[in-house]
């Protein structure tokens, strides 16, 4: 086995005080650019590298930020990973994507293993951990929640607008001339606080306030993929069921409805109109461009890293609920 090499080993081969090479490696500054020459040169002869946990340890900072959510290969939370990562990177920390399945127990794991990992802070996209399980999380480690399951004076929390966003949605559409609206992956459990449920109860807000009846036929099960989208559409097709326009909780499911309309011959937004939730950057590229709502992607991310930041840094506000600006970007899928 070879010999750990130590800062010592590099300081007496550059021939500096092990200081010195404290300096360089971690990037201060007021060292000679010929010392420092010489204790690169060092480092990559002897193979050096840096204990990270012992100077973890040592600073009380790893310099990680870690991000849990359902599933990893979602536009929303792939677009979410990319603004957090850049975000973040601005204050110095990267970040660990981890992904839970959307389940409780993943949620959970995730938790725990990022204070064993020793990451600075976790920001975790709740879908299987509800309000009663807020004193699980603990007190003491910096976390953000974010997402509608979880929202606590005790833990800070940055969501959407859900109720508000899903009725502004449904407005542009009967706006258009839409009276019978499927809504892919509506949920009217009055039991549950969740994003498919707020988002149908802002659906049927919006009927009701325009005097446009709710139909329980036009609830589509779909799993809000896209996949599941296009298989809505095909079922709903094969059922007989007549329908002037289509409301997808999410992007995904709404994009799915594109492929799906497109493969039974139905024209949009001639023939039905659509709609979805969440402006993904592929919302722009589809055919037709999709119409989205824009739940406030840069003011939540900013909202996140100033939350998530204050606890790291140990600032003791009071813990804030942000819920970011929605609005409705009319596109090709309606007609705009």
């Amino acid at each position: 086995m070879h010999a750990v090499v130590t800062m010592i080993d590099v300081a007496n081969a550059a021939g500096v005080s092990a200081m010195t090479v404290s300096n360089v490696v971690n990037g201060r500054p007021h060292v000679r650019e010929e010392t420092r020459r010489r204790v690169l040169d060092a480092i990559d002869a002897l193979g050096y590298r840096m204990n990270v946990a012992a100077q973890a340890l040592r600073a009380g900072r790893t310099g990680l930020i870690g991000l849990a959510v359902p599933q990893i290969d979602r536009p929303y939370f792939g677009q979410l990973a990319a603004m957090l990562t850049e975000r973040f990177a601005a204050e110095g920390m990267r970040l660990v994507v981890e992904q839970t399945g959307a389940s409780r127990e993943g949620e959970l794991d995730a938790f725990y293993f990022s204070k064993l990992r020793m990451y600075d802070g976790l920001v975790l996209s709740a879908v299987g951990l509800g309000q009663s399980d807020v004193d699980l999380l603990g007190l003491g480690f910096p976390i953000v929640v974010i997402g509608e399951r979880i929202s606590d004076r005790h833990v800070d929390h940055v969501g959407m607008a859900n109720v508000e966003g899903a009725r502004a949605a449904t407005e542009h559409l009967l706006a258009r001339g839409c009276r019978r609206i499927v809504v892919l992956g509506g949920n009217v459990d009055d039991t549950d606080v969740s994003m498919p449920t707020l988002r149908t109860e802002g659906y049927r807000q919006a009927l009701e306030e325009a005097g446009v009846p709710w139909c329980e036929d036009l609830m589509a099960a779909c799993d809000f993929t896209m996949e599941g989208g296009a298989q809505a559409i095909h079922l709903l097709v094969e059922s007989g069921l007549e329908f002037d326009g289509v409301f997808g909780l999410t992007d995904s499911a709404a994009i799915g409805a594109l492929r799906g309309l497109a493969d039974v011959g139905l024209r949009c937004p001639q023939d039905v109109k659509v709609i979805g939730f969440d402006d993904v950057r592929e919302a722009r590229f589809t055919v037709p461009t999709l119409s989205s709502v824009n739940p406030g992607h840069v003011e939540m991310v900013d909202a996140v890293a100033r939350l998530l930041m204050h606890r790291i840094q140990g600032v003791t506000d009071e813990h804030e609920n942000v819920i970011g600006p929605f609005s409705v970007v009319p596109r090709g899928s309606t007609g705009d």
